[in-house]
């Protein structure tokens, strides 16, 4: 694999069994990312962006194909491996937040440092320094609960950096805020990957999310599309209560037409006859010559 991507894939597919079935959540997909680009996967749900996401950070394993990130080919680690080279490496920002409720923003920014050689001291320096990047220099001891959603996954993103991480991975970071948090969260990425050259692989299925990004890359039904290409345009199709409608329609004419019955030769010959011997009444002239013009 090629030296200038920190991130390349090759052929990479992940398939998972349910019962006898068998579901191919990725096939064969093909990336590469160079240092500090800021890349958008989009997709429609099921589309395969989190499974490949997930590849990338070797929370999962693929059933073939080559992954290789910062040069190490993610496939022949062991698991204490990766999880040693993930906390090194990776910092993974979560739709959900996944903040521990009761510790403080600090002591939840602190957490992946435990796995670390610093000291306490050191550990608070370096917590406080990621939550005043993220604009929370002044809600280091508040609890989740005490602070809005934004402000929460602000603190993810401070979780996410405090190792100084190489990569930065975003499952939805948006997904679960309004648009003005949204916005924010959005421009903090921004700034670390224009500011602090951080590599970001961001998940979503936000056009506006996906603006933030530097490269958006398509994925559709498991398949990575080429760099460039759209998914195609389906037309939209009709509620199923306008069918359901149309065709309850269609039943009650024909069901009506069962009830009428079509005259035969004879019982038309019938009808002319009854009529020249009945005819119509002066009165019956006059009203439908008042309300219907003159008869024929």
């Amino acid at each position: 694999m090629d030296n200038n991507f920190i991130i390349e894939t090759k052929n990479l597919t992940k398939e998972y069994k349910r019962d006898e079935f068998k579901v191919t959540a990725l096939h064969q997909a093909n990336i590469q990312i160079k240092k500090g680009e800021f890349v958008a996967l989009m997709g429609p749900s099921g589309s395969g962006k989190s499974t490949l996401l997930h590849l990338i950070a070797a929370i999962d394993r693929p059933s073939s194909g080559q992954v290789m990130v910062l040069g190490e080919s993610l496939q022949e680690l062991s698991d204490k491996q990766i999880a040693h080279w993930r906390n090194e490496n990776v910092g993974f920002v979560f739709q959900t937040f996944n903040l521990i409720p009761v510790l403080t923003a600090r002591e939840n920014v602190e957490l992946p440092l435990l796995l670390t050689n610093l000291s306490k001291k050191e550990r608070i320096d370096h917590a406080e320094t990621a939550l005043k990047l993220v604009g929370l220099g002044d809600r280091l001891g508040h609890y989740p609960r005490q602070l809005s959603g934004g402000q929460e996954q602000r603190v993810a993103i401070a979780r996410a950096i405090v190792t100084d991480p190489a990569l930065i991975l975003a499952d939805e970071p948006t997904g679960d805020l309004d648009s003005q948090s949204a916005n924010e969260v959005l421009t903090i990425l921004s700034k670390l990957n224009k500011e602090q050259a951080k590599t970001i692989v961001m998940v979503t299925h936000d056009p506006h999310a996906a603006k933030f990004a530097s490269k958006i890359r398509h994925l559709e039904k498991g398949e990575l599309l080429p760099e460039g290409t759209l998914p195609q345009v389906r037309r939209k199709a009709r509620p199923r209560a306008h069918d359901a409608f149309r065709q309850g329609r269609r039943n009650l004419i024909s069901a009506c037409c069962l009830f009428i019955p079509t005259p035969s030769p004879a019982q038309g010959e019938a009808s002319r006859a009854l009529r020249i011997r009945n005819p119509p009444s002066a009165s019956t002239h006059e009203f439908l010559g008042s309300n219907h013009g003159n008869p024929r």
